[in-house]
């Protein structure tokens, strides 16, 4: 039997729903807000889209349209503009610059921030802290600011107008993401595992590359194919240290289309579509390792 006090102390129930009509009880229908009309999402994407996929059809419309055409289909389809910049801009000779540089400056890249990252996940040092400092505020440092001594650096050792100046200075400017970048990803690996390696008679390196390494193949990929694409895209350095044609880059060719009194735009969308068709396949084939890259190295509560 329930008493009186316990009828007073009782808390009361939460009315669920609302009455509609007589008295009849309803569940609310109003929409969270995390459950927005689908309009309201397709719209604004859509909307995005487009603004991104119409400067891409824009150059596609150029590179294929026959020369003269005013047509916004391209067709008939010709690929005159490619042959014209592959064989009489010399762009088959800069793609092949672009792909050492890119290449070698990534794996220049990756080798040594793999070793910085390491020691900044599993050591502890007394600069540890300010060590970390100076890379982050490295890259608040322009590269336009750093030319005349990277310049100055190469002449004194013979680099200039050498491809390898142009890859060290990629890597020297890459090294601080990614060393940051891979910490991270080192620290989501346990510690433990290391230490089962070293009993079972492993040493550090051993149980390096036989434990860890393999375990970072999505964020070492995820640091890897930025290194490879902001060095293939990148026109400062290519500029400035190399001289000689025969050993520029993609992205100085496509300065080179462009003429003080004209500019032939079906050349240029066709180079701009050679110097973009390399980046977007390695996004396409390393899409699903970089998500789980980024994953790997998220901080996580």
């Amino acid at each position: 039997m329930i008493t009186k006090e316990a009828e007073m102390t009782a808390a009361p129930t939460p009315a669920v729903g609302r009455l509609v009509g007589r008295g009849t009880v309803r569940p609310d229908r109003r929409r969270a807000w995390d459950e927005a009309p689908r309009r309201h999402i397709y719209l604004p994407l859509g909307l995005y889209l487009l603004f991104t996929l119409v400067p891409f059809y824009w150059m596609l419309l150029f590179a294929f349209r026959p020369t003269g055409s005013s047509s916004l289909v391209p067709w008939p389809l010709t690929l005159e503009h490619f042959d014209k910049v592959w064989n009489e801009r010399s762009f088959a000779l800069f793609f092949k610059n672009s792909l050492i540089v890119g290449a070698l400056s990534m794996l220049l890249t990756t080798v040594v921030a793999l070793a910085g990252g390491y020691a900044l996940a599993r050591f502890d040092f007394r600069i540890k802290r300010g060590f970390l400092l100076v890379l982050l505020c490295s890259q608040f440092i322009p590269g336009a600011l750093m030319l005349v001594p990277l310049f100055q650096i190469f002449a004194n050792l013979r680099m200039i107008n050498s491809l390898g100046s142009v890859i060290v200075a990629e890597a020297v400017f890459q090294l601080p993401l990614s060393m940051i970048l891979i910490s991270g990803f080192i620290k989501n690996v346990p510690y433990s595992l290391e230490e089962a390696a070293w009993v079972d008679g492993c040493g550090r390196f051993r149980a390096f590359c036989a434990v860890v390494l393999p375990l970072l193949r999505p964020g070492l990929i995820a640091v890897g194919s930025f290194a490879f694409v902001h060095s293939w895209n990148h026109f400062l350095f290519a500029l400035m240290f190399l001289s000689d044609q025969s050993k520029q880059t993609i992205p100085v060719g496509l300065a080179t289309l462009m003429g003080a009194d004209s500019v032939d735009l079906g050349a240029l969308a066709a180079g701009g579509v050679i110097a973009a068709l390399p980046v977007v396949l390695v996004f396409a084939f390393i899409q699903r390792w970089l998500v789980t890259g980024f994953s790997a190295g998220a901080v996580k509560g």
